[in-house]
């Protein structure tokens, strides 16, 4: 099972993810972590990427696609993976569709979260609040300025992958406001006619 899950910020991807991660026991794969991890274990592209963010620059689509690609080498990743945060852009979508093909396998789906935006600063805000009660330290941008910022960029950055999958005939979507088990629910039943 080879997945994306799509949505702004607060959407729910992080829990729907999490709960796919502990059924279905395949990784769930962040860019930021792949790239720390690279590093850290001094591969050839994790020096290269290294030298690039010492540098002050951002890491190139290139150079993130090769750490994708690497990373879905892993024994860990032949059942399948959920992507987080990749791709980003419609280039890194076409570049993924064209590193599968060459691998021989193809995502199973594009599951986009279809959210209220307005309701999702209210959801910040109480995530906030029950995260204060239960003594826990509160996430630097979850205020609701960053967060509209996140949203915007979202917007400008990200949600035209969704016109992108919706061409390619990838994409599902779901109504992400409906309770957390409606939500896990019909994403399982995407993946079930999806086999």
């Amino acid at each position: 099972m080879r997945l994306i899950l799509l949505g702004p910020p607060g959407a729910g991807k992080g829990t729907q993810a999490q709960r796919l991660v502990e059924k279905h026991g395949i990784p769930q794969l962040s860019t930021g972590d792949m790239l720390r991890s690279a590093v850290a274990n001094g591969t050839e592209i994790g020096r290269r990427a290294k030298a690039i963010m010492d540098a002050g620059q951002l890491v190139s689509d290139d150079v993130v696609n090769q750490i994708v690609s690497d990373r879905i080498d892993e024994p860990d990743c032949r059942k399948g993976f959920i992507l987080d945060g990749f791709p980003r852009t419609v280039a890194q979508a076409e570049a993924l569709s064209a590193m599968l093909g060459a691998k021989g396998q193809k995502l199973d789906a594009v599951i986009e979260l279809k959210v209220d935006e307005s309701a999702l600063i209210e959801r910040m805000k109480k995530r906030v609040a029950d995260t204060i009660a239960a003594g826990g330290t509160v996430r630097a941008d979850d205020n609701a300025d960053s967060f509209a910022k996140r949203l915007e960029e979202y917007r400008q950055k990200t949600a035209p992958l969704s016109a992108h999958y919706k061409q390619t005939g990838e994409l599902v979507t779901i109504d992400g406001m409906q309770d957390m088990d409606a939500v896990t629910h019909e994403i399982e039943d995407i993946l079930a006619k999806a086999d």
